[in-house]
């Protein structure tokens, strides 16, 4: 089976993820999409790669490491 790369984060990846989290972060994540009229995967990939890269505006622009 050979998997397919996404530049960016699905709805329905987004979705998941979002199961997964605690009540309070997922509740902040869906006020912020509100908050600025972005879809919810947009918010979702920009939390975990600013996580990772504090430069990163989003998956493609993260490079773990470089924003610390």
């Amino acid at each position: 089976m050979q998997t397919q790369l996404q530049e960016q984060l699905s709805i329905s990846d987004a979705e998941i993820i979002l199961s997964h989290l605690p009540e309070r972060i997922r509740n902040a994540l869906i006020a912020r999409a509100t908050e600025i009229e972005y879809p919810i995967e947009a918010v979702v990939e920009m939390a975990i790669a600013s996580f990772l890269d504090t430069e990163a505006l989003g998956f493609i622009d993260c490079k773990p490491g470089r924003g610390q």
